[in-house]
């Protein structure tokens, strides 16, 4: 597994060692732009299954680091997809809402033609299609807004937002599905063991691309409300929120909406870009909870449940 310490990794880190054997590797212990490192890596620890949770995930960064996205958006997993194929592995590989370009007004399905408005979604898409034309069994999970307790993303900036001003100005016109790394860690370890139990044609069986975010839909400022709800009522002992909000109190008192061209960013971002998750659960009768549900979860939780993983 790579990526042992993002905010899908790490939490995947402590799920997987209940179906088997893990090798987890750090950005440090495996550097994804070097295609030596991956080749010797996959050829010394010969997995039955390759989980890739590592990628490149600065979208305005990504603006000026084409090459850097590229590397390890794309060339990595197509060199993962090959060494897999080599020695008869799977790859689980995790990818974003951002490959489309947000005109569609109802939830986006897996057939829906991308059109990646950044490099970002653009790298991304690419190494979609690197594993795809590999053909190797795969699964491919797109996903949304994730943020988690560790890493940065959203949820962590609005706390920290929270504790330096008064005012926040969040963008309200933008929609899309904020995602707990938690439960996209869960969602993959419940189908990894599904696959498991049914033998190895049923990886070959289930291929391709399946979204896997939250559900419902909303938009940055309601989320960000959302957040700072949370936080009212979350106690500074937690030692994440701690970390986050620096032991500081919080100091917002309004959460102003505001349009993307108010807010003006170096990668343009899509509108619309909630995903459908109808085939994930039709196909392996997996759901995901709400996003307003998992935003609670997440503050209620400090550390990962040792709960069982068909729960």
């Amino acid at each position: 597994m790579t990526g042992k310490n993002g905010q899908v990794g790490a939490e995947l880190a402590a799920l997987l060692p209940r179906l088997g054997e893990v090798t987890a590797f750090d950005r440090h212990q495996l550097d994804l732009s070097k295609p030596d490192q991956i080749r010797q890596a996959i050829r010394n620890t010969r997995p039955h299954v390759i989980v890739n949770a590592a990628a490149y995930t600065f979208v305005d960064q990504a603006e000026s680091e084409e090459w850097e996205a590229r590397v390890i958006n794309a060339d990595a997993p197509a060199m993962m997809a090959e060494e897999a194929k080599r020695i008869g592995a799977a790859l689980v590989h995790y990818s974003t809402d951002y490959i489309f370009d947000g005109s569609k007004n109802l939830p986006y399905e897996e057939s829906d033609p991308p059109n990646p408005m950044n490099i970002y979604g653009k790298t991304k898409l690419a190494g979609e299609r690197a594993i795809q034309d590999a053909g190797l069994p795969h699964l491919i999970f797109r996903t949304a807004w994730v943020y988690g307790t560790r890493g940065r993303n959203f949820l962590l900036t609005i706390l920290r937002l929270a504790t330096e001003r008064e005012e926040l100005r969040i963008v309200r016109d933008q929609f899309g599905a904020p995602t707990w790394s938690r439960e996209i860690a869960k969602s993959t370890a419940r189908i990894l063991a599904q696959l498991s139990e049914q033998g190895q044609e049923a990886f070959s069986r289930s291929s391709g691309i399946y979204h896997m975010t939250a559900t419902g839909e909303t938009n940055w400022f309601e989320f960000g409300k959302a957040i700072l709800e949370e936080a009212s009522r979350t106690s500074r002992a937690v030692s994440w929120f701690a970390a986050a909000t620096g032991g500081h109190p919080l100091v917002a008192r309004l959460v102003t909406p505001v349009t993307t061209e108010e807010y003006p960013t170096l990668a343009r971002r899509p509108a619309y870009s909630v995903l459908s998750n109808s085939r994930l659960k039709h196909v392996f009768d997996s759901e995901l909870p709400h996003w307003r549900a998992q935003l609670h979860l997440a503050f209620a939780e400090s550390q990962v449940k040792d709960r069982p993983i068909h729960s």
